[in-house]
Parts: C-alpha cells; sequence; structure tokens
C-alpha cells in the first residue's frame, strides 16, 4: 500500500522536483522576487523629452517616440513591429495610410494634452 504523501508526489510534479531541489519552492507563489523586479525595471525605456538621449517628442513638437526611441524599443523587445507615425502624404489605400486609419480610430477618445498632440502629428 502506498501512502498519501507518494501518491501525491506521482500528481505534483512541482513537489517532485523540490525533493531533488528544494530552493524551487522557496518562491513559488508566482510573485517576482526583488531581483527580478529590478531586472523588469532596467527593461523599461526612459521616458525622457529632453536632453540628448531622448526618445519622445514634446507636446510641441507633436509627442509620440522619435526614430531613435522606435530603434532603442524594437533593440529591447525583439520582434516587435513598432513603427513611426505616420507624418507625410500618403497614397490612399497604401499600408501607411491603413495605418493611419487604424491609429485614428483607434485614438478617438483621446482627450489629453500629449494624445491630441500625437493626433495632430499623424494628422487625423
Amino acid at each position: 500500500m502506498t501512502s498519501f504523501s507518494s501518491r501525491f508526489a506521482a500528481k505534483n510534479p512541482i513537489s517532485s522536483i523540490a525533493s531533488v531541489n528544494p530552493a524551487i519552492m522557496l518562491n513559488d507563489c508566482g510573485c517576482d522576487s526583488p531581483l527580478e523586479k529590478k531586472n523588469k525595471k532596467s527593461k523599461r525605456l526612459r521616458k525622457t523629452t529632453k536632453g540628448k538621449g531622448r526618445n519622445f517628442r514634446t507636446t510641441k513638437e507633436g509627442a509620440g517616440m522619435t526614430s531613435k526611441g522606435v530603434k532603442a524599443y524594437r533593440k529591447k523587445n525583439p520582434g516587435s513591429k513598432l513603427k513611426t507615425a505616420v507624418t507625410g502624404k500618403v497614397k490612399k489605400g497604401s499600408k501607411a495610410a491603413k495605418r493611419r486609419k487604424s491609429f485614428c480610430a483607434r485614438s478617438k477618445g483621446w482627450k489629453g494634452k500629449r494624445g491630441l498632440a500625437a493626433r495632430r502629428r499623424w494628422k487625423c
């Protein structure tokens, strides 16, 4: 006859792994340790609108990310399809025109200073 603990270990893979490596059970709550939180913060893109290392435009310039900011974001997030704003003249029905139309539809409810500046830059 098998004991309850041996039957439970057979069904629960974490407890069977924890018997080999007890450190696994220390942080199995799904929450981030302070070290993991620090690593997540360093991965974020600094939201600066002034100075040499800026990644965003000021509201006077039309808000949104600079091309340098987009490059920095894509470098930190491989596989990202982030692109800069469609600001120039575009042919009707082109990919750029569709992106603009989609952005304008999504941002219709934006009432803040930066949102209105961004919509102006996209020519919505």
